[in-house]
């Protein structure tokens, strides 16, 4: 199993439209990719800042994920 962390900073009073779109719009995407098992987020409540760990089966998973466009 693989992980990739990515943190990110949110303006302001953006978080609940942020996990709209990432549940709506991106996990969808993700489940569609070879190799990937799971996704973790962490956020506080009223916080700017996010980080957020994907989980891919093999390196080569990871990898494809890491370089494609």
């Amino acid at each position: 199993m693989f992980a990739r962390n990515v943190a990110l900073r949110l303006r302001p009073n953006t978080l609940n439209q942020f996990k709209r779109i990432f549940d709506a719009q991106i996990i969808p995407l993700l489940h569609k990719q070879p190799g990937f098992k799971d996704v973790i987020t962490f956020a506080m409540t009223g916080g700017a800042d996010i980080t957020v760990i994907s989980l891919r089966e093999t390196k080569e998973d990871a990898e494809a994920y890491n370089t494609a466009d």
